[in-house]
């Protein structure tokens, strides 16, 4: 018999074994990391300075700090300490800086919207990035995939962007197709709406400085999307 469960890989003690509040306390912790998941985001680059005990972030790409090198991972933050723990594809979780919620995909959180299974089942998401500015322009790690239908990009500033008066949503040679002269203070929104448009290649969505280059600031870019999916045999 395996020594963990299959799914959540929760301990199990072993026979005869000495101090086994130990591996049942372990998967305690476990399950109460993964059962009703809050994560309080889903695209911090580190972890707060003071954590609240029991609260959960998905670690994304890039990350530093205590999440350095766990890219893809739920750190859990128990007893002063975080536990690091795989995230499966299909797990649904409540974002709570994006007020939403999501399912992991196995690479992102989508709309739950996207687990659909049916032959040639059109899967709508919204893809979500915070951008750090710096330069004329940024192309961002945002990127329309190939093959998907765009609705629109949606954009807040988190923190004033410095150095520009304004900037532009789009992509390469069009620069503006998601809204141009944006606003730079802090709270400022746009949800640039297009007609449906298919791209035929990975294609990063940019943001372009009006009035001098980026000095600094935070974007939260939302791609709204819809992928279609190949009928089975």
């Amino acid at each position: 018999m395996s020594e963990q469960s299959a799914n959540l890989a929760l301990p199990y003690i072993a026979a005869a074994q000495a101090q086994k509040h130990v591996t049942h306390n372990e998967a305690i912790r476990r399950l109460d990391a993964f059962v009703q998941l809050v994560l309080e985001s889903a695209t911090a680059p580190a972890p707060p300075t003071s954590p609240a005990e029991g609260a959960r972030w998905f670690v994304p790409t890039g990350a530093t700090g205590a999440f350095a090198g766990r890219a893809g991972m739920i750190a859990a933050y128990e007893a002063g300490a975080f536990d690091f723990l795989p995230v499966a594809a299909g797990f649904l979780a409540f974002i709570r800086d994006e007020g939403r919620l999501a399912l992991f995909d196995g690479g992102a959180w989508v709309s739950p919207f996207a687990a659909s299974l049916h032959r040639g089942a059109i899967s709508a998401q919204v893809r979500e990035a915070d951008v750090v500015l710096s330069g004329a322009f940024v192309d961002t790690a945002l990127v329309i995939p190939d093959r998907a239908i765009v609705l629109g990009v949606s954009t807040r500033t988190l923190t004033a962007v410095t150095g520009a008066s304004a900037y532009d949503c789009g992509i390469a040679g069009d620069p503006a197709k998601f809204g141009g002269s944006l606003g730079i203070a802090v709270g400022a929104t746009n949800m640039g709406v297009i007609g449906p448009t298919a791209f035929y290649a990975p294609t990063p969505v940019r943001l372009t400085a009006i009035g001098g280059s980026f000095g600094g600031g935070t974007v939260r870019l939302g791609l709204h999307l819809l992928l279609l999916a190949i009928p089975g045999v």
